[in-house]
């Protein structure tokens, strides 16, 4: 008698029959959905999986996704490997308990029942989950992965995609800690080493004229090259050489330097012009000790040991770009980083990614993985991901003050999406000396097209301003006091007055009009109730999310190296945990947080 077959979960099973896909493909969904079993069955015994364990929903919602472009991955010649769909599965289970360690994952696919039974008895080894995890299972595959579960909570209505509470922290790269780069430092070499290549040049130069050899072989003198940023960088020396005698702080010397002139092509081409007369002259290049080098052969070496270090400092800066001071010798694309779980206590920087989320009602809806040490420019890349991914921008979002700028609350206010950012000054604001602070505009009271300091004078408009910031313009109206002289009040309103130095100094101020309207908008937002409710789940939801990683899980460091890769990771370990509060949801563990409820009395 045929067994009747058991009616399951509606699968991309039916999708792929339809679609006339290969047989291997076709195997691949019927051998892990339709005929995984809930018992692993062994010559000697039975072992049942307790029914509230979450490996049941793991796979139910595993049922509901698309596997098609991971599986295309695959060859449908030569021996079947591992199934790719098992693969998955078991890496997501262990990133819902917090198993990031592929050689424990290995471990628990001989030991721990549910492993056992989502690997269907097999036991895939170390190089099996390397090979998936790095060549496989690329980044856009497990991204799209990762939105069709989103979508899937928006369907059940556990999430609405409307709202979005944003926070980031800073996780260590897998590099080692004392391998940094700097740019300043590169910055001070590379003066000297400009220096050296300047009297290079002249000893060349020299060289040719007083040997006639510029007219015999018809080569020609050379000039320097220039490079743009560097006399801003050898100024910056010379102030951190007498603020070192006067014992002061050094100066930051990040001077962006172009690149672009910086070629060593230049040096090949005097060590080329060198061999043709040393080849036309017969003066032979020698190595060895005991025999003495010929003058052209000193200054060919010569060129050659700084075109090589010329090369060196050029990739640096590429390396770097124009966003980063600082990079990691073993993973390129870590930057340092003031961690607050410093190992040595003692304030120094490692190399670290900083992690952005952004979360509702619990459950990661996008992670974005930034080289950049704060939490300003992190924020649109966030926003376009949910436009990309998911049709259309959030009608609202949440963050702390470290994303407030400009930039961001000008980006929000062009797609109409609502601010509830916490304003930088926003504890200050609070404070009687900010709101007595009489140097500030704000304290001011505004005539028409002037202000009226608090001793009665008047700030008639000077000037405007403009400031380009990577491509944003900001625009500043400046308003001056023509005549501060005599001024009782002086010496609280201008900022670190000096009496010598501020004698017949006039008061201006620099007004951002729209940064004003954007911060004013903002604040009026989050000091509404809907505001405050805002803020308190994004500090219970997100912060929530980082310790339960750093402390639970004790996801402090990173695995893999290069931000692809991290961020792949970090996402698997984000599906997991999303997979858990799913889970949790349907059991009735947690439910959505709608603020604090009034106990009765």
């Amino acid at each position: 008698m045929q067994k009747k077959k058991k009616d399951g979960p509606p699968t991309i099973f039916n999708q792929v029959t339809s679609n006339d896909v290969t047989n291997k493909t076709y195997h691949y969904y019927t051998e892990f959905f339709e005929t995984g079993q809930q018992v692993i069955h062994f010559n000697l015994y039975q072992i049942d999986l307790p029914k509230e364990d979450p490996v049941y929903t793991l796979k139910k919602v595993m049922a509901e996704l698309d596997f098609s472009p991971l599986l295309e991955r695959y060859s449908h010649l030569g021996r079947k490997g591992y199934n790719p769909i098992m693969l998955f599965a078991v890496l997501t289970y262990a990133a819902l308990r917090g198993v990031r360690s592929v050689d424990r994952i290995v471990d628990l696919c001989t030991r721990d029942i549910a492993y056992m039974w989502l690997a269907q008895g097999e036991k895939p080894k170390r190089d099996v989950f390397y090979d998936f995890m790095n060549h496989k299972l690329s980044e856009p595959i497990l991204m799209a992965l990762h939105y069709q579960f989103i979508r899937k909570l928006q369907r059940e209505g556990l999430v609405t995609l409307e709202a979005l509470y944003i926070d980031g922290t800073k996780v260590e790269a897998n590099a080692n800690r004392y391998t940094f780069v700097w740019r300043g430092s590169i910055n001070y070499h590379l003066a000297n080493l400009l220096d050296s290549i300047q009297e290079l040049y002249t000893q060349y130069n020299s060289f040719l004229m007083i040997n006639g050899y510029d007219k015999k072989y018809k080569v020609p003198a050379m000039d320097m090259f220039i490079i743009e940023g560097i006399e801003k960088v050898r100024k910056v020396i010379e102030k951190n050489r007498t603020r070192k005698v006067n014992k002061k702080k050094k100066l930051s010397n990040n001077t962006i330097i172009e690149i672009d002139n910086m070629s060593p092509l230049e040096l090949l081409k005097m060590q080329v012009h060198l061999k043709t007369i040393a080849e036309g002259e017969k003066i032979y290049f020698t190595c060895g000790k005991g025999k003495r080098k010929p003058e052209i052969q000193k200054l060919y070496e010569q060129l050659d040991v700084l075109g090589e270090r010329l090369m060196k400092y050029k990739q640096s800066f590429e390396i770097m770009g124009d966003e980063r001071n600082s990079y990691s010798k073993t993973d390129l694309e870590a930057t340092f980083m003031r961690m607050k779980d410093d190992h040595m206590r003692n304030g120094q920087l490692k190399p670290a990614y900083n992690i952005q989320i952004a979360v509702e009602n619990y459950f990661i809806i996008h992670s974005y993985i930034s080289t950049d040490r704060t939490d300003y420019n992190p924020l649109i890349p966030v926003l376009k991901k949910h436009k990309e991914h998911l049709g259309c921008y959030p009608k609202e979002v949440t963050a702390d003050s470290g994303y407030c700028s400009e930039k961001n609350l000008w980006f929000l206010e062009e797609n109409n999406i609502d601010s509830y950012i916490k304003l930088q000054e926003h504890e200050a604001m609070k404070t009687r000396a900010y709101q007595k602070n009489i140097g500030k505009y704000r304290n001011m009271v505004k005539e028409g097209n002037s202000y009226r300091c608090a001793n009665g004078r008047l700030l008639t408009h000077d000037h405007t301003e403009k400031r380009n910031t990577k491509g944003f313009e900001r625009i500043f109206e400046v308003y001056a006091c023509k005549n501060c002289d005599g001024c009782e009040l002086k010496s609280e309103c201008l900022y670190q007055y000096d009496e010598e130095r501020h004698q017949h100094k006039n008061k201006t101020i620099k007004v951002n009009e729209r940064w004003d309207a954007l911060k004013a908008k903002s604040n009026e937002n989050i000091q509404s109730e809907k505001g405050i409710l805002n803020r308190l789940i994004r500090s219970i939801q997100t912060e929530g999310f980082f310790g339960d990683m750093k402390a639970n899980d004790d996801f402090r460091q990173f695995n893999h190296r290069s931000a692809e890769k991290a961020h792949k990771e970090f996402t698997l370990y984000a599906f997991g945990k999303n997979l858990d509060k799913y889970h949790k949801f349907k059991m009735g563990k947690i439910k959505r947080y709608t603020g604090k409820s009034e106990k009765i009395a």
